[in-house]
């Protein structure tokens, strides 16, 4: 018999049944949104609430604990503070994705009521027990130390500017939902939102390789409250889905071979989790079991078993210009060693979930991905629909990084909707998360790079192995980058590299920020610290000396373009470099848009309703803040106001096709389609308002032979009120902007691998005892959109590079994966080094007002940096990541 206890909730008395947790409670009773489900095992802290004043995770403490106690929530906050908070992370650029920031602002309450004067170090010590994956701490900390100044000194929030600019520092679009937890996760829908909701999760394989002999099904069924039990056989359309290449099954048919311990082998729906659980438990698999397949080395092995028919290579790349075994041979200094990356986990804070519900004669799904229309096309294959029978809408997304690329519930839940024709919820547990979705790539690499006798770098060789796990997801993709940006972004053309990406029986691997270029630039960067030292040369030196200049040809055979600015990211550090003993470097370029001749569009939709005009496009934020980043372009290219625009969430039925947020491509690709829509838009107004329109064709400022509309200054000054916008009621506007590029292997001189590149030059400094003082990273991103969101990308990407570089392992035993997310080694807020950002705009991309993305570059060269100062210091060369000789090495 069930005991209850009173507890007091925002001021509001409360019982409950003491065997509940508080979160449940919190979350399902009263809905209390703020509290979000991140992992569920006391870690991540995304659940933070005070009891008693105290900041303290809800997902561990069970109800007959607290009997009297006082619990607050964010939604329990006065009205000043929740304004406070609003426009304190707002001004400081403190949200990305925004799941961890209820937390953080748990914490931040917790901390001011007894010392409403914090310094950073105490701010940071506050929040240590809180994770975020997007922003390195640093504007969170900035946050709370501004929040704290407006609670004590009665200040009230500054007045936001209205007429906005691309690079105007402009508060994210979704702010206040985020800091508040108004802003909806698909796990914060539920039953008052789609009554009669039931619940579905997957029965997963017991081993990594074993052959299904038989799915016994009928007590699972026979428990009041299943809705149904499905296997293989139940799939109206085709059972393997894929992002790119078709290879994954759904569920695992009787007589088939499990991959991984994530494949599913049923998926089982009922009115109730807890009935869920139940009936998973009473699914009967029988098995034979397999000896897995563990390394890229077993599986390539002569008569290694297959883990596809089609062998146990995805894909393999050789990219050859010119001959560099003859020029190695003839080159004056050369190096050659093997490096070891090592599996990661992208940890975003959010674990996947999706509801579906049957709509008409197909579905639709709520989701948190990377790509609405990647969902739909896999989910329609999957039902055997049309793709428009599927419709496909992003709630906010809880971090990405590449790890929502991949579908892993949004299916799932489209199948039981579409059978049962019920309202569905299908979410994985943290532990489901770590084993499902794919990671990044581990890969051994064995490089060679040659110089000539005063440092000019003249080949480079490379095989690259790659370990691509038990499906294809990204795989093909990922290697072809690695591949392509493992020479650098350096004056030099002779390559040879080679490269496999392999099957294995571990989890897949797939898209990982710097999606392969953070693992091969790893080695090209060690490397040329070795060669810099044979040449009497400093790391420096030898990187500004070889550091590609416009006009110059690429290692790719592409031509760099005006816009390249790697020489003057190292100039920008070049003091700071010479100013400390212990001080690493690391340089890198990165490409915007998909590029290798792949089609790449992106697309704006602009409707103009209700005197606003709402922006619609199928790019998905991950929290790297594309929504604000199309209502600067927007802004600025029509001349309206934000109070004038309206910015949705992708929904495939309202919103074109944008292509995958992937490949740093959003920003510029969209963009420029945001762009034109507005310029269209722009015209109309003119012609809406009497005013004459006057533009002509005008040289490019920055590339040669390319004419570009400009309008006067007289009518460029023009701006338009909303009184004015709503003569467009009814109107639509329509943008479309091709990144087009020349594909692999073209026969042309010097191809187009890609429309723009970023550059960067990062630094490790090193106090004597062997921690991080600083992390120093210059980057160059053409036209800055929003100048808070990429010093917020810069400063999240170097702690997680940070974190590559010498903590975090997701570590496999036999193909099972062993960590939590507590023990995956990721940086907390009072142990991340401090990160100063340095951004060099250098336009000379003619789109998206030259802007040009930052979110993957970020993390690249950080790893080779930190490496270097270790190596300066200790005077060890360390090959393999993470690092073992540092004082942030896991102890054994």
């Amino acid at each position: 018999m069930s005991s209850y206890c009173k507890v007091w909730i925002n001021g509001q008395e409360v019982e409950a049944d003491e065997e509940r947790k508080l979160m449940d409670v919190l979350r399902n009773d009263l809905r209390l949104k703020s509290v979000k489900d991140g992992c569920s095992e006391g870690a991540c802290g995304t659940c933070t609430v005070l009891i008693d004043g105290k900041a303290t995770k809800s997902c561990v403490q069970k109800m007959g604990r607290l009997a009297g106690k006082h619990i607050l929530t964010v939604e329990g906050l006065s009205q000043r503070e929740k304004d406070v908070y609003v426009y304190a992370f707002g001004e400081a650029g403190a949200v990305q994705c925004g799941f961890c920031i209820p937390g953080m602002v748990i914490c931040a309450k917790g901390l001011l009521d007894t010392n409403p004067d914090p310094s950073r170090p105490e701010i940071a010590y506050a929040i240590r027990n809180n994770y975020c994956r997007c922003t390195g701490y640093k504007k969170i900390i900035d946050a709370i130390w501004l929040a704290a100044r407006m609670l004590r000194e009665n200040m009230a929030p500054d007045k936001q500017e209205k007429m906005i600019k691309v690079g105007s520092r402009v508060h994210r679009v979704d702010v206040e939902g985020k800091v508040l937890g108004t802003g909806k996760y698909v796990d914060d829908l539920d039953q008052v939102d789609f009554p009669g909701l039931i619940y579905g999760s997957a029965v997963r394989s017991r081993y990594p390789r074993a052959i299904v002999k038989a799915i016994r099904t009928e007590k699972a069924k026979a428990l009041p409250g299943v809705v149904c039990v499905l296997t293989a056989e139940d799939i109206p359309g085709k059972n393997k889905v894929g992002h790119l290449k078709q290879d994954w099954d759904t569920m695992i048919a009787v007589g088939d071979t499990t991959r991984y311990l994530g494949d599913a082998i049923c998926i089982v729906a009922a009115e109730t989790p807890e009935i869920l659980e139940q009936a998973k438990a009473l699914v009967e698999v029988e098995y034979e079991e397999l000896k897995p397949v563990t390394c890229p080395a077993e599986a390539l092995a002569e008569g290694a078993p297959l883990i596809h028919s089609s062998g146990n290579v995805l894909s393999h790349e050789h990219l050859v210009r010119g001959n560099a075994d003859e020029v190695i041979a003839a080159s004056r200094y050369k190096v050659t060693r093997r490096y070891e990356t090592p599996w990661t986990e992208h940890a975003f804070l959010e674990p996947e979930c999706a509801i579906s519900m049957p709509l008409d004669d197909g579905v639709l799904i709520y989701s948190t991905d990377q790509g609405t229309y990647d969902t739909r096309h896999e989910t329609s294959i999957l039902l055997g629909l049309p793709p428009e029978k599927v419709i496909v809408e992003n709630m906010l997304v809880g971090g990405g990084f590449g790890g929502k690329e991949d579908v892993t519930v949004q299916h799932q839940a489209a199948l039981i909707a579409y059978i049962t024709r019920r309202a569905v919820k299908v979410k994985l547990t943290r532990k489901e998360s770590l084993l499902i979705h794919p990671k990044r790539h581990p890969m051994s690499i064995e490089m060679t790079t040659a110089c000539d006798e005063n440092g000019r770098l003249t080949a480079m060789k490379a095989t690259v192995i790659s370990d691509t796990g038990a499906y294809a997801s990204l795989g093909g993709p990922v290697l072809q980058r690695a591949c392509t940006h493992a020479a650098g972004p350096y004056n030099y053309q002779v390559i040879d590299i080679d490269g496999k990406a392999v099957y294995t029986n571990n989890p897949p691997a797939g898209a990982f920020r710097g999606f392969g270029v953070t693992q091969t630039c790893f080695a090209t960067e060690m490397n040329l610290n070795l060669l810099a030292e044979m040449c009497g040369m400093d790391p420096w030196q030898f990187r500004y000396l070889n550091a590609i200049r416009p006009g110059q040809i690429l290692p790719n055979g592409q031509i760099a373009d005006p816009s390249t600015g790697l020489a003057e990211t190292l100039e920008a550090v070049k003091d700071i470099y010479y100013s400390h003993p212990y001080v690493g470097i690391g340089c890198a370029m990165k490409n915007a848009g998909v590029g290798v001749g792949i089609p790449d569009t992106g697309r704006v939709r602009l409707i103009v309703e209700g005197g606003k005009v709402h922006i619609h496009s199928g790019a998905s934020c991950i929290g790297q803040g594309v929504g604000t980043v199309l209502v600067q372009m927007l802004a600025e290219s029509a001349g309206i106001s934000m109070d004038e625009i309206e910015y949705h969430r992708p929904n495939t039925s309202m919103a074109p096709d944008s292509g995958t947020t992937s490949g740093s491509r959003q920003t510029l690709v969209t963009g420029e389609a945001c762009r034109r829509a507005a310029k269209e838009l722009r015209k109309a107004l003119f012609e809406a308002t009497g005013r004459r329109y006057e533009a002509r064709e005008m040289p490019s400022a920055c590339l040669s032979n390319v004419m570009v509309a400009k309008e006067s200054p007289e009518t460029a000054a023009v701006t338009f009120t909303s009184e004015e916008v709503a003569l467009l009621n009814g109107k639509e506007f329509y943008g479309e902007y091709l990144a087009k590029t020349d594909k692999m292997g073209s026969d042309v001189e010097y191809p187009v691998s890609h429309v723009a590149y970023g550059y960067a030059t990062q630094l490790c400094i090193l106090k004597e005892d062997g921690t991080i003082e600083k992390m120093v990273g210059a980057h160059d991103v053409g036209k800055v959109v929003n100048p808070m969101s990429a010093q917020g990308q810069v400063e999240g990407g170097i702690v997680m590079g940070c974190g590559y570089a010498l903590t975090e392992q997701y570590p496999l035993k036999d193909c099972v994966p062993t960590a939590k997310y507590g023990t995956l080694g990721l940086f907390r807020a009072d142990k991340a080094p401090e990160v100063e950002t340095v951004i060099i705009e250098k336009q000379g991309v003619d789109v998206a007002f030259g802007a040009i993305g930052i979110g993957e570059i970020t993390s690249i060269p950080t790893a080779p940096a930190v490496a270097g100062a270790y190596y300066k210091q200790n005077h060890i060369f360390e090959t393999e990541l993470p690092l073992k000789n540092t004082p942030y090495a896991r102890k054994k």
